[in-house]
């Protein structure tokens, strides 16, 4: 396994829609054809949630492209996925859902010791405001940034 950023994708929209508290990191139950699908990047977690249902944490609506060479043994695309966490993890995060204005949201899909693993992120969702604020100071570092680099010049 190569060394450095082993991750496969990344929820940017996640990341800007909520302020992440906490994460965890999961494992998932895959079918054959998902797993050729998520390795090559083939998964979209815009839209996507997770939610936690008789003691077990599934993943929601996030869409993972049928495999190419898959034929008639592809997976449905949209299917509810189940994660797999330890026991007091999955009791962590349904009092952490339990409190008012906090989601669960998948931030990242990588790769760990040969498994994909995804990462969860327990999340309070932004105001506008809040999302003009970082914006602003995103804005202001790259500002920051270019002018130091204009300097050294």
């Amino acid at each position: 396994m190569p060394e450095g950023d082993t991750s496969i994708v990344t929820n940017r929209a996640a990341f800007h829609e909520y302020q992440i508290e906490d994460t965890y990191e999961a494992g998932i139950a895959l079918q054959g054809t998902e797993v050729k699908s998520i390795m090559a990047g083939r998964i979209q977690l815009k839209e996507s949630y997770v939610a936690v249902k008789d003691d077990e944490v599934w993943l929601m609506n996030a869409h993972v492209s049928p495999y190419k060479h898959g034929n008639i043994h592809n997976h449905e695309p949209l299917r509810t996925r189940k994660l797999l966490l330890h026991r007091r993890e999955i009791e962590k995060l349904k009092k952490a859902v339990d409190q008012k204005g906090m989601t669960l949201v998948v931030t990242k899909v990588y790769w760990n010791h040969g498994k994909i693993k995804f990462e969860i992120g327990v999340a309070r969702g932004k105001k506008l405001f809040d999302k003009r604020e970082t914006l602003k100071r995103k804005t202001i570092a790259k500002e920051t940034e270019r002018q130091l680099k204009e300097n050294i010049r």
